[in-house]
């Protein structure tokens, strides 16, 4: 529908999710989206593979941006480069979600002493302008925990390389702290579905409680997968040992549960993820 819409009205502008993205691939033409000239993508990471699976179908290149519902909700964007008789304006770079909008300001604090860090350090997110909320409605103290001295903290885990591009490497509740180290799912993911050569979500990476280690990963997939092959290949890709799920905490599941802007609902994997390793152990 989308895609007959967009040929029908010959709409420029698309704004969309990398999920989304996915299901245009392989469901729209590649006249139907001839007309657009810009394709944002938000609300959860876009992956570099699915970018150029889009650009070559559709021609154009998908543009990656940030936010939350707290911020207004957005915070920063990728957009074209700009050239002016040779002189070229960087205004994107793949794997990032861009540069602030103006009147936006940004800064990164460590995890731990919470002290700014430099260029390309990974650290907590936090954003400071007119796009912060004024708080949770009658939650006082819920708005002291994120809103301190005017800047919001995102629970995003970010860094900012030399020319002010930001990249979201996980968030702060999607890491697993296992024998004393912080796992982050995100990167165990994005391994899982390079070894398995797949641009579309077919696994999300999660944890429960473990006795002796603190947590422990649990892997849902989608597809017809060798477990023992692609454990295989995470160890060949070179991902540290404690990062790679055992084989035994894989589990096959129809489908993986989202929100209905295309997001990957966490609190419903979760809760899968207790009960079904619950049952199994």
């Amino acid at each position: 529908m989308i895609g007959k819409l967009t040929h029908q009205y010959k709409a420029t502008i698309l704004i969309t999710t990398p999920t989304f993205l996915s299901a245009y691939i392989r469901r729209c033409d590649t006249e139907q989206f001839k007309s657009l000239r810009m394709v944002m993508a938000g609300a959860e990471k876009l992956k570099s593979n699915l970018a150029e699976e889009f650009k070559q179908k559709f021609g154009i290149e998908p543009m990656e941006g940030y936010g939350c519902t707290e911020l207004s909700p957005a915070v920063s964007i990728n957009l074209p480069d700009q050239d002016k008789g040779g002189q070229i304006q960087k205004a994107q770079k793949r794997g990032t979600i861009g540069l602030p909008l103006p009147g936006i300001a940004v800064k990164i604090l460590d995890q731990n002493t919470f002290q700014p860090l430099g260029p390309n350090q990974s650290g907590l997110l936090f954003i400071k302008g007119p796009n912060v909320m004024k708080g949770y409605l009658n939650q006082p103290e819920k708005t002291k925990e994120v809103i301190k001295d005017s800047w919001y903290a995102t629970g995003d885990i970010a860094q900012m390389d030399e020319d002010g591009f930001l990249t979201i490497t996980d968030r702060l509740s999607r890491f697993s702290k296992i024998a004393g180290e912080m796992v982050p799912h995100i990167k165990i993911e994005e391994a899982i579905h390079k070894v398995l050569h797949s641009s579309e979500q077919v696994a999300v990476v999660a944890s429960v409680s473990d006795e002796k280690k603190g947590e422990r990963l649990v892997v849902f997939y989608t597809k017809d997968v060798d477990v023992s092959s692609l454990v295989g290949g995470l160890k060949n890709d070179g991902l540290p040992n404690l990062w790679i799920p055992d084989v035994d905490s894989f589990y096959r599941i129809d489908s993986i549960p989202l929100l209905g802007s295309g997001k990957l609902d966490f609190n419903s994997i979760k809760h899968r993820a207790k009960e079904i390793f619950a049952k199994n152990n």
